[in-house]
């Protein structure tokens, strides 16, 4: 007999009360909101779940790899995954610049810097222009096997920047955890007790994320009253157009490219929304995708996702398929360029998509990237476009969170569809993951809680 759980211990319906009391907090009560100890229950939540991204994902891969026979399979996987990154990710930065030339949400718009302001903008084009592709590329290869494990990143010297290179440190460890699993594989059946080892450490890890999911609302509770508290909701009311486009654009692109998508692979994205909903309000709580990274692993395996496609494809994705952000920056350049009355030819708007196309990958799924890699396009497409940080620097913790849906939405289709390419998606598991979530979000409808 299906024991019934009642809705108040249900993770999604705890996040979502969570979210809704931290924003009244934020509105009504900002300098509670804004309180260190309010922002310190978001930042110490995404903490715990970075704590063990590194070692989950390693274990994944590495057993991924060393379970199959081919060597070559692993390479198929990675580059199916790398054409179909490009060709979505081109679409997402498409859409932006139509919606960009066709809404023109910056034209009309007052536009008054700050010499505060701009000397932000300033300091963040500065770090986005060390943002060398050589370095990066280097970058993922690690100077020890340790220190792939150990986050080391360059954090922004603007105010509360970014982390530049977060993203590498996961593509480090999935550099190693690659080489590692191809060296299992060759050992054969003399790895076979550390590959065992190594399966019980990828359980063990999933069972602390588990642990650690238990203060998901706590941590979507300070985020998102500390964010509130401190933009406030006049930031929100100065740039509502660029804001509710950006929203509008994403959701689009989410239920019709996605969709369509989907649909050809033989799923519905509406179903897939609601498969992966808890993560998607930790996301919206923490803006952060990173922080729901190792649940959507262990979803997208019970999923019927092999373990192979979901340990390259995820990590992958954070790396080089961010949509959300690829959406932002060309529609926020946009933005900005009609906002300082500045027009640009076709040539421009060529050079800011094959620009955007490449500094997106140095984006991650941290809070506060996609801003980094915004003035690094906006520096190579004009100039005269990059004091218009300033214009948008206010409401982009708003716009993050979107981001970071979008990311996690699109790198979670990203992988099931190289499942079902590479032949190894399992549809019968498929079916019943969804059938079941059908059951359980009736029963919790037409059971009352005790």
């Amino acid at each position: 007999m299906t024991t019934h759980q009642p809705w108040y211990k249900i993770l999604y319906v705890q996040v979502l009360i969570a979210i809704v009391l931290g924003v009244l907090l934020g509105w009504l009560a900002p300098d509670i909101a804004t309180n260190p100890w309010i922002n310190f229950l978001g930042r110490a939540f995404v903490k715990l779940i970075k704590m063990a991204i590194a070692p989950i994902i390693f274990c994944t891969i590495v057993s991924g790899i060393a379970h199959i026979q081919e060597a070559k399979s692993v390479g198929r996987v990675g580059l199916k995954a790398l054409v179909y990154f490009e060709l979505v990710s081109s679409v997402a930065l498409l859409i932006g610049i139509v919606v960009g030339m066709l809404w023109r949400p910056g034209a009309g718009f007052s536009a008054q810097i700050t010499a505060d302001q701009a000397e932000q903008a300033k300091c963040y084009a500065e770090t986005a222009a060390k943002l060398d592709p050589v370095d990066y590329i280097l970058h993922i290869i690690p100077d020890s096997v340790v220190g792939a494990f150990v986050s080391s990143p360059e954090a922004g010297a603007c105010g509360h920047g970014p982390q530049i290179f977060q993203i590498g440190d996961i593509l480090q460890v999935l550099f190693f955890a690659v080489l590692f699993g191809f060296a299992l594989m060759r050992m054969g059946e003399r790895a076979h007790a550390l590959r065992g080892l190594i399966d019980d450490a990828a359980q063990a890890m999933f069972t602390v994320i588990g642990i650690i999911m238990k203060a998901a609302p706590l941590g979507a509770f300070g985020a998102m009253a500390y964010t509130i508290g401190k933009f406030g909701p006049s930031a929100l009311g100065n740039l509502l157009n660029l804001l509710l486009t950006f929203y509008a654009t994403s959701a689009l692109f989410v239920l019709i490219v996605l969709g369509a998508i989907a649909r050809v692979a033989g799923f519905s994205i509406l179903s897939f929304l609601r498969f992966i909903k808890d993560e998607l309000l930790i996301v919206l709580g923490t803006s952060s995708s990173e922080s729901a990274l190792p649940s959507l692993m262990a979803k997208l395996e019970r999923l019927g996702c092999s373990k192979q496609v979901v340990g390259l494809v995820v990590p992958l994705g954070y790396s080089f398929n961010l949509d959300g952000t690829n959406i932002y920056m060309t529609l926020a350049t946009l933005f900005i360029a009609q906002a300082l009355h500045i027009d640009l030819s076709i040539g421009q708007l060529v050079t800011i998509l094959l620009v955007a196309m490449l500094t997106s990958k140095g984006a991650s799924g941290v809070t506060g990237a996609g801003f980094v890699v915004l003035a690094g396009t906006l520096a190579a497409a004009d100039a005269r476009l990059v004091p218009g940080l300033a214009i948008v620097f206010g409401v982009d913790k708003f716009m993050s969170e979107v981001r970071a849906l979008t990311n996690i939405t699109g790198n979670g289709v990203a992988t099931v569809v190289v499942s079902w390419w590479e032949g190894e998606l399992d549809r019968e598991k498929m079916r019943a993951a969804f059938a079941e979530m059908d059951d359980a979000d009736a029963m919790e409808l037409a059971t009352p809680a005790p």
